[in-house]
């Protein structure tokens, strides 16, 4: 499976800091739950990421 393969899954996203000063991603989907602790200058990067991604999409929706 790749990330152009289409699932029909349900998952909630949930996104916020942790008491220990760090961004955390906490993603729920079929009773299993996926927490990932970044420090702020990894979730700078993954924001930067998905920021590239996102203008790419949209170039290729056109």
């Amino acid at each position: 499976m790749g990330i152009n393969t289409e699932r029909d899954v349900e998952a909630n996203l949930q996104i916020g800091p942790t008491d220990q000063g760090f961004v955390r991603l906490f993603v729920e989907a079929g009773g299993v739950e996926v927490p990932m602790d970044f420090s702020p200058e990894e979730a700078e990067e993954i924001a930067e990421e998905i920021r590239a991604a996102a203008a790419t999409a949209r170039k290729l929706a056109r």
